[in-house]
């Protein structure tokens, strides 16, 4: 059973509540349509509600079970400007700009219904450029307790190859978000990758810390030298945030996906030929690699998932299908599941 299979079944038994910023578009429609016909929870959509009404007519969908908002017209835009207005005062972000009219714009009236807990998690970006989104979610939602670095993940599967990662699945780091991250981004992005990766799971992460090199002695070349750093980074700050996890690194990713060639290649450990989670040096190198796995094998991918903040987001491609966005919404409704839930009777990855 696939995990997007396996999640669903649980959000059954404890469904969520998913707002989607860009409601009118017909992928997101879909995907709402089939969150709500599976019983996984209630699909908000956000935007003019006459335009998804004839686009869901036009798709010969209906709307029962999903909930409407015209955040121009919903009773919660007086409160939010307020929240927003406070987040301005008193926040640390760079938010700018009139209370009042943020607030009518779906991206930060999702934000603030998730911050206000009417909403579980929130998916945008379907049809706006990823910097848009983005900017609202990292200035409205509190960072995860321990942690700086906002990143993103990309949950890839494959079903040929159950071998793979946690039974075909893998999770990329970061492939949308930072550029250049320093070492101690890396560990952060390698801790809360990890985390999420054993709550949506159940299994132990087995963290691979990528580089063009596999454990080279006495590198003096500047991108292996902070890969080195980070690995050490994060196996401490995934201890320091409660994240049991096997780190290791730098390490090339044929040496962590493969155990013949990890063999081969004279790598021991729990993470090599086993890795399930790839922390990748730059924002080049995964945004490259996870497009690319993708298009040329025809991989199911989900997200991208926003890791660091106190919140379920996701940030997608707008190239994506209708199947992604849906099992996007499935991975952070899913994330809003306590573990003891997701996985009763099972003890936490250790």
């Amino acid at each position: 059973m696939s995990l997007i299979s396996r999640l669903s079944a649980r959000l059954q038994n404890h469904p969520k509540r998913v707002v989607f910023t860009e409601g009118a578009d017909p992928r997101i429609i879909q995907a709402a349509r089939q969150f709500a016909t599976k019983k996984l929870g209630v699909p908000i959509l956000l935007g003019d509600r006459q335009r998804i009404k004839i686009n869901a007519a036009r798709l010969n969908l209906p709307l029962e079970g999903i909930r409407v908002l015209e955040p121009d017209r919903a009773d919660e835009l007086g409160s939010y400007a307020e929240k927003l207005a406070s987040i301005q005062r008193y926040g640390q972000s760079n938010l700018s700009g009139d209370p009042a009219e943020l607030a009518r714009n779906p991206n930060y009236f999702g934000c603030m219904m998730v911050a206000s807990a009417s909403a579980d998690a929130i998916v945008t970006g379907a049809t706006a450029s990823s910097a848009s989104g983005l900017r609202a979610l990292l200035q409205t939602l509190p960072r995860q307790g321990g942690v700086k670095t906002v990143s993103s993940m990309l949950i890839m599967e494959s079903e040929a190859n159950a071998k793979l990662g946690s039974s075909g699945v893998l999770f990329l780091a970061d492939c949308a978000v930072v550029p250049e991250p320093t070492s101690d981004q890396l560990a952060d992005i390698a801790a809360t990758t990890a985390g999420l990766a054993a709550h949506l799971t159940g299994d132990r992460p087995r963290v691979a810390m990528l580089g063009y090199s596999t454990h080279a002695p006495a590198t003096r070349v500047a991108s292996i030298q902070r890969v080195k750093a980070a690995t050490e980074l994060a196996r401490r700050r995934a201890e320091e945030i409660g994240v049991g996890a096997d780190i290791d690194g730098e390490m090339q990713v044929d040496a962590a996906l493969d155990a013949f060639t990890a063999e081969a290649k004279g790598v021991e450990g729990p993470v090599a030929g086993r890795a399930n989670v790839l922390v990748f040096p730059d924002l080049n190198a995964g945004n490259i690699a996870a497009k690319m796995v993708q298009i040329v094998a025809g991989i199911p991918a989900y997200g991208q998932i926003l890791t660091g903040l106190e919140r379920p987001a996701a940030e997608i491609s707008r190239g994506a299908s209708a199947h992604d966005i849906l099992g996007t919404a499935v991975v952070v409704a899913a994330q809003a599941v306590d573990r003891r839930f997701l996985y009763p009777g099972e003890a936490p990855a250790a």
